[in-house]
C-alpha cells in the first residue's frame, strides 16, 4: 500500500473536491467552498483518512506556477509599466497597513512586538490563486483592473521574497549580534541583486531565446512536444528562478509567461496547459483546507474575527482608499479591493518560517491558517458584493 501513497492521496484529493465542489455548486455557493471543505476532510484534524500535507503542499506549489505562466501568456510588459504607478504604490501601501492593523491587534492580543509584527506581516499579501481564479472567472485578466491586480500581486511577490531574508534580522533583533544582522542585510542586498540579475536575463535573453526555442519545437509538428516543450519552461524556469536566483517560484512562472507572451502559438499554449492549471488549482484549494484546525474557531473565536476583520475589512479599505487616491473609476477599485481581501500560500510560508524562528507561536499560526481558510471561503461573495456595489454606483459603465 505504501508504494501507492501518491496515487491514493490523488485519487482521495480529487475526488473529494469532487463531491463537496459540486454539492457546493448545487448550494450556489463557489465550488472553492468545496474544495476547502474536501482538504478538512482529508487533514490531520478530522477522523478518518488522512492525506500526506507534505505530498499536498509540492501539488498546490505546482498550481501556482502553472497559473502564474498562464497570466504571464495573457501580458506584455507594456501592459505591466502601463500600471506601474498605481501597482507599485498600491501594493506597498497596503502591505504597510495590513502590517501595522496586525501588528496592533497582536499587541492587543498580548502578542511580544517581534510575534505581532510577525502576525501583521503574515496577513499583508494576498493569495496567487485566489486573485487569478476569481480575475479568470470573470474574464476580467486582460481588463485595465486584472492589469492592475496582477502587477500588484508582482510587487508583493518581490516583497515577501526580501521579507523572507529579513526574518532571521527580526529574530536575532533581540539579541546583540551585531554580525548576526550585518551578515542578514548582506543576505538581503545579494538577494535583490540577483532577482535583479534574473529579471534582467530574462527580458533581455529569454524574450529572444525562449520564443525562438518554442517555434523551433513546433516545426517537429507534434502537439504532445509543443505541451511538454512550454510545461518544462514553465517548471524549469521556475526552478531555476527559486534554486539560483532567490526567487518565488510564482515570479519565475509569470515571466517565463510574459517572455512567451506574442509567439503565434501563445492561444495553443495556453489552451493546452488549462486543463492542468484546474486541476493542481483544485489541489491547491484542498492543501488549505488540509492545514485548517476547526478547534481554533473554539479556542479562539475574538482572535480568528479581528485577523478576519483586518484582511476582509483593513485590506480591502486600504485598496480601495489608494484607489480612490489616484482617482481611478468606483468599479475599478472595488473589484481590486475585493481581489485583495484574502490570504494564503506566501501567509502559510512566512508564517511557517516565523514559527521555526520561534517568532510566531503554533496558537498564532493556527490563528492565521484558520483566518486564511475564512477570507479565501468570502472572497467570491466580497466580490459579488462589489459587483452590486459599483453597478449600483455606475450602472451603464463596464470596464
Amino acid at each position: 500500500m505504501e508504494h501507492h501513497g501518491l496515487i491514493l492521496n490523488l485519487v482521495a484529493a480529487i475526488t473529494l473536491a469532487f463531491f463537496f465542489g459540486a454539492i457546493a455548486q448545487r448550494l450556489r455557493i463557489s465550488p472553492l467552498v468545496g474544495y476547502l471543505v474536501a482538504g478538512v476532510a482529508v487533514g490531520p484534524f478530522t477522523p478518518g483518512f488522512v492525506g500526506d500535507s507534505d505530498l499536498a503542499a509540492q501539488f498546490s506549489e505546482i498550481g501556482v506556477i502553472l497559473l502564474m505562466f498562464g497570466v504571464g501568456l495573457k501580458f506584455s510588459l507594456q501592459d505591466l509599466w502601463a500600471v506601474r504607478g498605481v501597482a507599485v504604490p498600491g501594493a506597498l501601501v497596503q502591505m504597510t497597513v495590513a502590517t501595522l492593523l496586525g501588528y496592533a491587534v497582536g499587541s492587543l492580543m498580548g502578542m511580544g512586538a517581534a510575534e505581532a509584527l510577525m502576525l501583521g506581516f503574515s496577513l499583508s499579501v494576498a493569495s496567487t490563486v485566489v486573485l487569478l481564479r476569481a480575475l479568470e472567472e470573470r474574464h476580467l485578466v486582460k481588463t485595465e483592473n486584472g492589469r492592475i491586480c496582477v502587477g500588484w500581486l508582482v510587487i508583493e511577490d518581490i516583497a515577501i521574497v526580501l521579507g523572507i531574508v529579513l526574518l532571521p534580522a527580526l529574530a536575532s533583533a533581540g539579541q546583540s549580534d551585531g554580525a548576526a544582522l550585518t551578515t542578514t542585510l548582506t543576505a538581503l542586498g545579494l538577494t535583490i541583486g540577483k532577482i535583479a540579475l534574473f529579471v534582467a536575463l530574462m527580458l533581455f535573453v529569454g524574450a529572444r531565446f525562449f520564443p525562438w526555442l518554442i517555434v523551433q519545437v513546433a516545426h517537429l509538428k507534434s502537439r504532445e512536444l509543443l505541451s511538454l516543450g512550454t510545461l518544462t519552461l514553465a517548471l524549469g524556469i521556475a526552478w531555476v528562478a527559486y534554486e539560483l536566483f532567490d526567487a518565488s517560484f510564482a515570479l519565475g512562472a509569470f515571466l517565463a509567461g510574459v517572455v512567451l507572451n506574442g509567439t503565434k502559438f501563445t492561444h495553443r499554449i495556453a489552451e493546452d496547459s488549462l486543463p492542468l492549471r484546474d486541476t493542481f488549482a483544485v489541489l491547491f484549494f484542498v492543501s488549505v483546507g488540509m492545514l485548517f484546525d476547526p478547534m481554533t474557531l473554539v479556542r479562539e473565536p475574538i482572535g480568528v474575527a479581528a485577523v478576519v476583520a483586518i484582511i476582509v475589512i483593513g485590506k480591502a479599505a486600504a485598496a480601495l482608499a489608494i484607489t480612490t487616491l489616484y482617482k481611478l473609476p468606483l468599479r475599478t477599485g472595488m473589484m481590486i479591493a475585493a481581489s485583495l481581501a484574502q490570504i494564503g500560500e506566501f501567509s502559510f510560508v512566512l508564517a511557517g518560517m516565523g514559527v521555526r524562528l520561534e517568532l510566531l507561536s503554533e496558537d498564532t499560526y493556527n490563528l492565521i491558517l484558520a483566518s486564511a481558510l475564512i477570507s479565501i471561503a468570502v472572497n467570491p461573495l466580497l466580490f459579488k458584493a462589489a459587483e452590486r456595489i459599483a453597478d449600483r454606483a455606475t450602472p451603464a459603465t463596464a470596464t
